[in-house]
Order: structure tokens, then sequence, then C-alpha cells
């Protein structure tokens, strides 16, 4: 499916969606309320399969437009099966206990080698000079050099708990945790922490439904709801929840005593 329309402005925006799990109907719903054209770049996250039902709709729409995208940790687990020459059973077991079900159902249990491979070449960063884009987060106590896919596609709490931002120059814009699991944060809400945002709203999740796109230039935040098909547009800063890092750090203080 093409979404992407011509445009003769020269106004362009950026536009970063979070987490789609296989949610097709509602990602067509939050880009057709976005109308991006020509000159927008569009850059996904990453997750784009699993949990939801069209996973393999979701690849094939972002592809098909050839929207910028970022390998999750969903993305990397689909590897870890199907990437290579040998088969885990406990990776594999894995995979389909974490929504993997749903995405080889959505392919008819054939997945084409073409997606595998467009899988395989999708970075785990983008670096926009202004903002950092990632899927999970960074390990505030590494070296940036030093960091790969454990940290770029899993990390949690180590990130959202650091009381100081990662870089002084760029905010780090994420998915991967839902926000409203991070203290103070309503379903829905985008999350801000010390130097970055999580836009993860949990578009498959009960207590949510909303899947989120934030326009970086205009600082605009667009959703849609997977549950009840409402959409809504509203200012960025009146979309943000703040998160205390020092309660996430309470609460690895208590999860380890």
């Amino acid at each position: 499916m093409h979404i992407v329309k011509s445009s003769n402005m020269s106004q362009n925006r950026r536009i970063v969606i979070g987490d789609v799990h296989g949610h097709y109907d509602t990602l067509v719903a939050l880009l057709d309320s976005i109308s991006p054209t020509t000159n927008d770049e569009v850059y996904f996250l990453g997750d784009l399969i699993d949990r939801g039902p069209k996973s393999a709709q979701v690849v094939d729409l972002v592809m098909r437009n050839q929207f910028k995208c970022l390998r999750g940790n969903h993305e990397e687990m689909m590897l870890d099966v199907v990437g290579g020459p040998e088969v885990s059973i406990e990776l594999y077991q894995g995979w389909l206990y974490s929504g993997g079900h749903a995405t080889v159902a959505s392919y008819d249990s054939k997945i084409p080698q073409e997606h595998i491979d467009w899988m395989k070449n999708l970075p785990l960063y983008v670096d926009l000079g202004d903002y950092w884009l990632v899927h999970a987060g960074v390990n505030p106590n590494i070296p940036l050099q030093q960091q790969g896919a454990d940290q770029f596609c899993w990390i949690r709490e180590d990130f959202h708990s650091s009381n100081q931002a990662f870089f002084q120059d760029k905010l780090i814009i994420t998915g991967h945790t839902i926000t409203f699991t991070l203290p103070g944060v309503e379903p829905g809400k985008i999350a801000a922490g010390k130097g970055w945002l999580d836009i993860e709203t949990g578009a498959y999740h009960h207590n949510s439904g909303w899947m989120t796109a934030l326009d970086l230039n205009q600082q605009k935040v667009y959703q849609a709801n997977t549950f009840d098909g409402r959409i809504r547009i509203l200012p960025l800063k009146k979309a943000i929840a703040k998160v205390d890092s020092s309660k996430i750090m309470s609460r690895r203080i208590r999860k380890r005593a």
C-alpha cells in the first residue's frame, strides 16, 4: 500500500513513529491523520512485528513506501530464528511466546527472503543532529562506540534511571518500553526523562491502545487507538508526562534487595 502523497510545498516534517506490533489498521489510520508527503521524512523506531494480527502487511507498507526504520528487539528475535542456517528451538519458542505466533500466521508460515534481508539491513540508530533515534535507549555507563544491539534494542531501567542526559546537544527518541509502565505516566502519554522521550504508548495493550507519531519539526503528536478508533492530534507539551528518574532507581534497588 502506497500512502505517501506528492507535494509541491517546500515545508518538510520529520515524523517518528513508535512501536506498531502488527497493528496494520491502526497504523493506516495514524498515517491517514498525518498525511505524509514526498517532502516528509518518516522514521519507525522498530518493533513493526509480533503481537498484532498483520505484521506482514506492516512490513510491506513500510518497505513499499521506503520509510526509514530501525531494528527493534522483536526484529532481533525474529532474525535470531529465521536469519541464519540453523534454528534454535529455545530461541524459536522464546520468539513465539513474545508474540511471534501472530507474525508467523500473518505470513502464512512463509516469510519471504526479501523481508528477512530488509530486516537484516535495518540500522540500530539514526543520528539526525538535534535528535538521536533508537529503539530502546543507550547504556549511560558504556561509551557509545562500545554499544550494540544488546543495549540499543533491549535496554530499559539502566537507561531510564539515569539522572543526567547522555547527549548534551541532542534529544534521544525511543520506543520499546510502554510509557504507562514508568512511574507517574498515564496511558497514552509520552514519557520525558533526562535527555530522552519515549513514544511507545502501547498500541497492542488493552490498558492503552494508543499508537503514537511525533512530528519533530512542528512539535506535534498524532495518535490512533487500536480498540476504539479514536484519533487525536495535540501539541507535544500537552502530551508529555515527566518521569522522575529517582523513582525508577529506587524501584531497581527494591528488585535487587
